[in-house]
């Protein structure tokens, strides 16, 4: 009995094999964010701001840039999540749909200092990256193998409204040895655009696994 599987099929016989069930069940969130505009944009005047505990920020994106701010308290909960949003931010009135694009932390005491959004266009695709959540009890797991999760984020290009919250892969009928990559994934409305051979997923043989494998197979062979 060979409980190990070669990765290397045929990418249409590795899907039918894996007969993978990938759901998007919500879309992304939206946080809402108040900021004022900068008029000072020099170091002095950012330095005050940090000692404030106020965080200075660029939205950049469909051909206009706009320096605001926002109380480092207001965005504590966008900052230190693993989660995604969509970001509807106020500025002085104007309301603008964001995403998080980049964070700058202090080298040294790992402060926030700065942030940048990029402007959404409703109407074009965006690029982002999205967590991913193995779900079922995998066949590799009963037969005593260790699940690996290789990527917790995979990068996707969808319009604004069809971003998920998370990409739910599943691991159910994956086997020891297996894995699922890139490849083998396929989710409706969005396109995955990181690399097609990462390996998302994978279950790992253990000692006692890989000991019972050779077992069952010098049995077989008796």
């Amino acid at each position: 009995m060979n409980l190990f599987f070669s990765d290397s099929l045929p990418d249409k016989d590795r899907r039918r094999h894996l007969n993978l069930s990938n759901t998007i069940f919500n879309r992304m969130k939206t946080f809402k964010l108040e900021g004022t505009l900068r008029d000072n944009i020099g170091k002095k005047a950012t330095r005050t701001l940090r000692k404030q505990e106020i965080i200075p920020c660029n939205l950049y994106g469909n051909g206009e840039n706009i320096n605001f701010q926002v109380n480092f308290n207001d965005v504590r909960k966008l900052i230190y999540t693993p989660e995604i949003f969509g970001v509807e931010i106020t500025i002085d009135g104007k309301l603008h749909k964001a995403i998080l694009k980049e964070l700058q932390f202090h080298p040294v005491s790992d402060k926030l200092l700065h942030i940048d959004f990029y402007r959404v266009d409703e109407k074009k695709p965006i690029v982002i990256a999205v967590p991913v959540r193995l779900a079922g009890h995998a066949e590799g797991v009963k037969a005593g193998g260790k699940l690996i999760q290789r990527l917790r984020y995979l990068k996707v290009s969808g319009l604004y409204a069809n971003i998920p919250e998370t990409l739910q892969v599943d691991v159910t009928n994956l086997q020891l040895g297996k894995t699922i990559k890139v490849k083998d994934l396929k989710f409706d409305n969005v396109e995955l655009v990181s690399a097609a051979e990462d390996v998302v997923a994978a279950i790992k043989a253990t000692r006692a696994a890989a000991a019972a494998a050779a077992a069952a197979a010098a049995a077989q062979n008796v």
